[in-house]
C-alpha cells in the first residue's frame, strides 16, 4: 500500500525547494511524478517556485470543485507519485480523497504546505492531513532571535497584524509572511493593537 505523506513547516523552510528535488528524483529514475497545487493559489500563476529561484510548471491546477480520487482514477497513464504543493488551500475533502489515492489507487501523495495560519489557527485541510497521513514530517527554520521558528507572521505594510482573513496569498507589495518562534510571536501580538 502506498502512503499518504505531509511534510509541514512554517514559513520559508524550504518545503517547495524539498518538492522539487523530489520531483527531480522521480525523473532521474525514470519514474513519473506530477505536482498539483490549489488553484486558489495565485501567486506564480501555474508554477510552484522555491525561493532559491528554482521553479517548475504544475502538472494540474486543482479547483474546489475537482474531485481528485475520481481524477486519478481516471488519469491516462501510470503515475509514481503526486507531490502538491500549498496543500493547506485544498479542500477537506480533497484531502479525503487524496488519502484514498494512497490507500485505494496505491499511488504515494506527499504533501507540502503550513500547518497553521497567521493567526495559529489550523487549515482545515491541514488538520484533516494531520489525523489521516501516514507519515507526518517537521521541516524546520530559524526565526530570527535564533530560537526553532513555528508560526507565520502576517506583515501587512511592514506591520505585523493578527486579523483578517485566513487566506491572503503574498503576491501583493503590502502582504508579506515571517517565519518566527513562538516566544517572538507572542510578544508582537501582545505588542500589536491587532
Amino acid at each position: 500500500m502506498a502512503k499518504l505523506y505531509f511534510r509541514y513547516g512554517a514559513m520559508n523552510c524550504g518545503k517547495t525547494t524539498a518538492l522539487l528535488q523530489t520531483a527531480h528524483n522521480y525523473s532521474e529514475s525514470g519514474q513519473k511524478a506530477i505536482i498539483i497545487k490549489p488553484a486558489v493559489d495565485t501567486k506564480m500563476k501555474a508554477c510552484v517556485t522555491s525561493r532559491l529561484g528554482i521553479k517548475r510548471e504544475v502538472d494540474l491546477l486543482v479547483s474546489e470543485e475537482l474531485d481528485l480520487f475520481e481524477y486519478f482514477k481516471n488519469y491516462n497513464s501510470k503515475l509514481d507519485c503526486i507531490l502538491v504543493d500549498e496543500v493547506q488551500f485544498l479542500t477537506v475533502p480533497q484531502i479525503e480523497q487524496l488519502y484514498r489515492v494512497a490507500v485505494v489507487l496505491n499511488i504515494p501523495v506527499i504533501c507540502y504546505g503550513l500547518r497553521t495560519d497567521f493567526r495559529m489557527d489550523g487549515f482545515p485541510a491541514s488538520s484533516r492531513l494531520l489525523e489521516l497521513a501516514h507519515s507526518i514530517t517537521e521541516m524546520k527554520n530559524v526565526c530570527s532571535c535564533g530560537k526553532k521558528a513555528t508560526c507565520n507572521l502576517r506583515m501587512v505594510n511592514g506591520i505585523p497584524t493578527f486579523k483578517g482573513n485566513q487566506v491572503e496569498i503574498d503576491d501583493s507589495d503590502f502582504i508579506s509572511y515571517k517565519a518566527v518562534c513562538s516566544e517572538c510571536f507572542e510578544r508582537l501580538k501582545s505588542s500589536s493593537n491587532a
